[in-house]
């Protein structure tokens, strides 16, 4: 049997489901603004940091194919492609980023406590940073061109205290939790 190939048993399966669950509960827990201030990123966090990056990634995954076939998984119990599609459906894509990164930087460094920290610090930007440029896009389509500094006014700079502290509560509360990563 070759090792090299990336296989799924069925408890990663299941623990990827209930990574994509857990996302989805905090999802709906919100604030409405411009981008909803949700607890969605808090689970993002959690959930890389329980399960891993690779299961982690794919529950991230899982939670965006479930909310764009239809299932109301998305703040405000919405769903639909054309969430995704839409202005802050980079945000939510850019979650991918976090996931990734956090894989890398733990396979890279170990799973100690300030790696965790630089690799959702960095995967948070990059999120910040994919979204953005795509909530400009879009935005632009719609309703005309908007300027970098107000996008991250509205769409930025407003949320970096409130992910800082729900990736800070985040890795408190995943440390509690005993290590189901690969």
């Amino acid at each position: 049997m070759d090792k090299s190939k990336t296989t799924f048993k069925t408890v990663d399966l299941v623990y990827i489901a209930l990574g994509a669950v857990i996302i989805a509960i905090c999802s709906w827990i919100y604030i409405p603004t411009v981008v909803p201030f949700t607890m969605q990123t808090f689970a993002v966090f959690a959930v890389l940091s329980v399960l891993g990056g690779k299961r982690g990634t794919m529950a991230v995954i899982v939670y965006l194919i479930i909310g764009a076939i239809g299932v109301p998984v998305f703040a405000e119990f919405t769903s639909g492609i054309g969430i995704i599609l839409g202005n802050t459906g980079g945000y939510m894509v850019g979650f991918i980023f976090i996931g990734l990164i956090y894989g890398l930087a733990v396979k890279a460094f170990g799973k100690k406590l300030w790696v965790e920290i630089i690799a959702f610090v960095i995967g948070i930007f990059v999120c910040y940073a994919f979204g953005t440029a795509w909530f400009m896009v879009v935005y632009a389509r719609e309703f005309g061109a908007v300027g970098l500094m107000t996008a991250l006014g509205w769409c930025v700079f407003p949320f970096v205290i409130p992910d800082l502290v729900k990736l800070a509560l985040a890795l408190v509360l995943a440390r509690r939790v005993p290590t189901l990563r690969e």
